[in-house]
């Protein structure tokens, strides 16, 4: 499990527990709340990346104190994990759709976890490094979940196939942001259709037994 700007083990997920009750709200920064610190942390991390990050910097940019943003999250690591959790909130989800072929809505959600990959390059290290359990991942993998069980894989071996296609986005993701270049989308398309007909493949080959 990855420390926190403390040097510490960070304790258990935010989305895990829940955060005692603040003092009077007339007594709250005025101005501020989470959503707006959360905000100004992605465009941080946007324009500055995980190592320039720091709560000082971020209270500088609230204008306020870093006391003041203490208000609102426990720690930089509860910060780093909502903010996780709020870009994955970009990510289109194709609608559910009883009849729609699931390969079709794993090509989709591949596309926009790809796209905020690439958009947020410092969400590849995070993903890494908490759970990664928040309600819009939560609602990301619920859906990819639901179109992998309409590929006619047996409830046992749709994880593993999720397991192909999130961690070849993640991958492929992954070094567009290291090397600052985009890859051509002829080889993300093609490396995508090998996973997917990969599954139907293995799919095909348990249904003849």
């Amino acid at each position: 499990m990855a420390e926190d700007s403390r040097g510490t083990t960070p304790a258990a997920s935010v989305w895990l527990r829940e955060r005692p009750a603040g003092k009077r709200r007339s007594e709250q920064p005025a101005g501020l709340d989470r959503d707006r610190i959360v905000a100004t942390t992605v465009r941080l991390l946007d324009s500055g990346g995980l190592a320039t990050f720091s709560m000082r910097r971020l209270a500088a940019e609230l204008g306020v104190t870093a006391m003041s943003v203490y208000w609102y999250v426990d720690t930089k690591d509860d910060l780093l994990e909502r903010v996780l959790d709020a870009v994955h909130g970009e990510i289109e989800l194709p609608p559910e759709e009883a009849d729609a072929d699931w390969r079709d809505e794993v090509r989709e959600l591949a596309r926009g976890y790809r796209a905020m990959l690439v958009a947020h390059p410092w969400t590849a290290h995070l993903i890494g490094t908490y759970p990664n359990i928040g309600p819009l991942a939560a609602d990301f993998a619920n859906l990819s979940a639901r179109a992998m069980a309409r590929s006619g894989l047996a409830p046992e071996q749709q994880t593993g196939a999720l397991g192909c296609v999130l961690p070849y986005v993640y991958g492929f993701g992954a070094v567009e942001v290291r090397w600052g270049a985009q890859q051509r989308e002829r080889d993300f398309t093609f490396g995508l259709d090998c996973v997917i007909a990969g599954i139907e493949a293995m799919r095909d080959r348990h249904l003849r037994t």
